[in-house]
């Protein structure tokens, strides 16, 4: 079925539309939210969980799919005949983040908080406790621990569980297996199934599926479906009817389909919502910090408050944050930065500032991160996405683009992309479903052209290192970030485009604002530029302090004892080159011993050999001590060359001859 839109993502109707009708309480939850219309997805889906049907559920990001499962659980338990008792879990839902857990628990908070209490009597002033009590939430690298969660499961008697993959299986099977009984689970939601899956939790739910009980209901939800997770349908769910709602590319709308047991999947729809405007911009990789810089102050012009920006490592954006927040250029933002790195409390805290930002063009909020905030989150009112490396993962680019423009609100998207080889990236994309329109390099507004190389890029390139200059930390956080993404670089999984080989580095350099190289294999293995864009900085390295004390301490201590100085990316990399250096001296010495092992075999042979024509030659004389000798040499020999045999015919392990004879 197909709907023509005016604006998409479509509407699919009231809410006030769904048979079985919505308990009143949640409606008006539904309501206060600002959502009036359904959506697509949240049009399919809650009826068949209502009908007690299992669901797969394939929809393009920011389409409304927390909702599309959130209302049917919370339905299904006001429905119950029975009420659950305390140590009974009623619906299970799993995410593959600690941070899309806790937004998914959110949402259920909320609407759990709005619940009507009723009092036994009117004079009463205390309400009675909630009939269905709150939540409980269950991630790795929360300050509780699953003895903990266990308590606090049976003190509170929660009929809902979020959790990540680890927790749950310990909260079920392992502390918990005694206390907490699954045997009236009404409905598992694994969200962001593809993701599960790519983070190998494929153990951990197997282990979860087997132990819950056949009679539930099932949903699973992603943006995309691959071969692992059909599999994972073909296991976990019974009979599953599947909804997929994709963006058609010529007409302006949704395309939504259900369909009994999913048969092929069609790729005929964008994998993107049809608000985003999804951009590329091509520039020199000593120019990608400049266009960054002026994509930010571009589209802020035209009204944008709200940036993320996604970089391949988390060195990068710690090293990025560091530069950013001393740069002129940035002083209007407020810049956040999260990672895989970060403590949990430090990502709550983060993702928790940013939203909250109250943001402006005049008073911008910019969120530094890497993919770790590139799925299943709902950040409110994103108004452009930057993509400063594309993603190693070339699924996740989707994603990243789906934090803005989502629940049919206008968003851009721009990934910066090198000129040459990095080009092939477009038609890549073009062939997966996600179209990208060139937007035209950004000139500086002094300048009438967009000359190459940019007269900005070294201005900006100074200003950087002016930065650095302060703190030596941040040079040598640069240092780090510089080899991780070379790193990363060289790990593309479209290695044909991305090829470490055919990128300048020197340009690399002047974009992170590098003071110095690292010493690294691949620098001599990279193309040098024409025109040079990058050079060493001239500084008296050994007056060049970090603020930090404590280090700069050690670092004293250091020239003191006359021993060079390192930064923290160069003592890694000589430390990687060392071991590389006993692994070849290893190979180098057992070369070594495999050579005097056959020295020593063609000796024992020769005096065999010499051992035998002497006795056939003369008469075996009266043993003497030499002749002894010679003949236990040879018994020795021809017992080593039975064995030998032995272990060829796989009578005898190796271990088991060097054992025999440790000489060899």
């Amino acid at each position: 079925m197909t709907s023509a839109l005016e604006a998409a993502p479509s509407f699919a109707g009231k809410w006030s539309n769904l048979q079985p009708p919505l308990t009143p309480w949640v409606a008006d939850v539904v309501q206060s939210m600002g959502f009036t219309q359904m959506t697509p997805v949240q049009a399919s889906t809650i009826p068949l969980f209502m009908k007690h049907k299992d669901v797969v559920v394939e929809a393009v990001t920011g389409s409304g799919k927390t909702l599309a499962f959130v209302i049917p659980i919370i339905e299904k338990l006001i429905r119950r005949e029975a009420p659950l008792k305390r140590n009974e879990v009623g619906a299970l839902i799993i995410s593959p983040t600690r941070e899309l857990a806790a937004q998914i628990h959110s949402v259920f908070t909320l609407f759990l908080a709005s619940q009507p209490r009723s009092t036994e009597d009117e004079d009463e002033e205390e309400p009675a406790p909630p009939k269905y009590p709150p939540p409980l939430l269950l991630v790795s690298g929360s300050d509780s621990t699953t003895q903990q969660d266990i308590s606090r499961f049976l003190e509170t008697g929660a009929d809902i569980v979020v959790g990540t993959p680890g927790r749950v299986e310990e909260f079920l099977l392992g502390k918990g297996e005694s206390s907490v009984s699954v045997k009236d689970l009404d409905v598992l939601v694994l969200d962001e199934a593809d993701r599960l899956l790519d983070l190998g939790f494929t153990a951990a739910l197997t282990h979860i599926l087997n132990h819950l009980p056949k009679q539930r209901r099932t949903g699973l939800f992603s943006a995309t479906m691959t071969d692992a997770l059909s599999e994972l349908v073909r296991v976990g769910l019974r009979n599953p009817v599947r909804v997929v709602v994709k963006v058609e590319n010529k007409k302006r709308g949704v395309k939504r389909r259900r369909e009994d047991e999913a048969p092929e999947r069609s790729d005929s729809g964008k994998r993107t919502p049809a608000t985003l405007r999804n951009l590329y911009l091509r520039c020199l990789p000593s120019e990608k910090t400049v266009q960054f810089v002026r994509v930010l102050e571009k589209r802020r012009g035209e009204g944008a408050a709200r940036f993320i920006a996604y970089f391949s490592t988390c060195a990068a954006v710690e090293y990025f944050y560091s530069v950013f927040t001393k740069l002129p250029a940035f002083s209007k933002f407020t810049i956040s930065s999260l990672h895989g790195h970060l403590p949990p409390a430090k990502r709550t805290a983060t993702l928790a500032q940013f939203v909250s930002h109250p943001s402006t063009s005049e008073a911008p909020s910019l969120l530094l991160c890497t993919d770790v905030a590139a799925r299943g989150l709902d950040l409110p009112d994103v108004d452009v996405v930057i993509q400063y490396d594309p993603p190693q993962d070339p699924k996740q680019f989707s994603h990243r683009c789906g934090r803005t423009a989502r629940a049919g609100k206008q968003g851009t998207a721009v990934v910066l992309l090198c000129q040459g080889r990095e080009e092939d990236y477009v038609d890549f994309l073009n062939i997966r479903q996600i179209p990208l329109v060139e937007e035209s390099y950004i000139a500086d507004a002094s300048s009438s052209d967009d000359t190459h190389p940019d007269p900005a890029a070294a201005q900006l390139l100074a200003e950087m290192r002016r930065a650095i200059l302060q703190d030596r930390g941040i040079h040598d956080k640069g240092i780090k970030a510089f080899v991780s993404f070379v790193r990363a670089y060289s790990k593309h999984e479209a290695n044909y485009i991305f090829q470490i080989k055919d990128l300048p580095l020197t340009e690399v350099a002047a974009a992170f604002g590098l003071l110095k190289l690292p010493k690294m294999p691949e620098l001599a293995k990279s193309p040098v530029p024409k025109d040079a864009v990058w050079s060493e900085a001239d500084l008296y390295w050994s007056k060049y302090a970090y603020l930090d004390k404590v280090r700069e301490k050690q670092r004293q201590d250091l020239l003191v004892g006359g021993k060079p100085e390192l930064s923290a990316a160069e003592k890694e990399l000589k430390k990687q080159a060392k071991a590389a250096q006993r692994e070849s001296n290893n190979a180098w010495s057992d070369k070594t011993k495999q050579r005097e092992v056959r020295d020593l075999r063609r000796e024992k042979k020769k005096r065999k050999r010499e051992w035998e024509k002497k006795a056939v030659v003369e008469p075996t004389p009266a043993p003497v001590d030499d002749d002894v000798t010679d003949e236990e040499d040879w018994k020795d020999l021809r017992r080593e060359e039975r064995m030998a045999k032995k272990v060829k015919k796989g009578q005898l392990s190796q271990d088991q001859f060097n054992a025999e004879f440790p000489e060899l």
